[in-house]
């Protein structure tokens, strides 16, 4: 059995991170070293991304069967769980199906709907990549600049560019499988998913991924939840505003 990889950190009751899409654990170190001070922190690296394993096949069915073996594997129980964007989708049907192994729920700027395909142009600039011609993370980021204008786009994805060996650059998420199974990361959860305990969703102010007529289907989904406006953020709010996305965690959490 594959176990995720993860950097794990601080002491206390365990609170499991899952990046979003392209992301890794690396994107939360800051804030986990935040909440190491109070828990136990597990900060995670998704199937296909980060330094854990690469698979052909990519769903949330088999993502939150990752979380299961992962728990299982350090043996760990009623865990708090925050999901960012893909994360988030992760977090909320691992819950739905394992409800027993979740204390709290934190769903980060994401909801249960369906959303369609729209890293189109993400993937098109990352599959244009020749490492043999592309040879320095300058010429990375040029490249990809004919196709995302957004510099924090591009130096978020450029965290994901790595020395494979001496000379040679590569990606750490497994771009081939990413690419053929896009269309599964804006999948919608399950009709029939529920999960009734404490669920916080956040989302950002500036960010359309959660909108206010979306309310009912996640009361459908999660009946005792709240959701909280980040502040002067868009989708990546625990960057953009980390100060109070921590406030609002800890005090969820409390």
């Amino acid at each position: 059995m594959d176990v995720l990889h993860s950097q794990i950190l601080g002491e206390g009751k365990p609170l499991l991170v899952l990046h979003g899409y392209f992301g890794m654990s690396d994107n939360w170190k800051t804030l986990g070293n935040q909440f190491s001070e109070d828990f136990q922190v597990h900060l995670i690296d998704q199937r296909n991304h980060g330094r854990s394993f690469h698979t052909a096949s990519f769903n949330y069915d088999l993502l939150a069967e990752d979380i299961y073996n992962y728990i299982e594997f350090h043996q760990l129980d009623e865990v708090y769980l925050i999901g960012h964007s893909m994360g988030g989708k992760t977090a909320m049907l691992f819950a739905s199906k394992y409800p027993e192994l979740v204390a709290k729920l934190i769903i980060v700027d994401i909801s249960p709907k369906a959303y369609d395909p729209h890293h189109n142009a993400i993937l098109a600039g990352l599959n244009s990549i020749d490492f043999t011609q592309q040879n320095t993370r300058g010429k990375v980021d040029k490249q990809l600049s004919e196709y995302i204008p957004e510099f924090g786009v591009r130096q978020f994805l450029l965290k994901n560019v790595y020395w494979k060996e001496k000379g040679v650059l590569d990606f750490r998420f497994n771009l081939q499988s990413l690419t053929e199974n896009n269309p599964e990361v804006g999948k919608a959860l399950p009709a029939n998913a529920t999960f009734s305990k404490p669920t916080l969703f956040l989302r950002g102010e500036k960010s359309g991924y959660i909108i206010p007529e979306e309310q009912m289907i996640i009361n459908n989904h999660f009946p005792d939840h709240k959701v909280v406006t980040i502040k002067n953020a868009g989708h990546w709010l625990h960057a953009e505003n980390p100060k109070d996305f921590y406030k609002e965690v800890c005090e969820f959490l409390k």
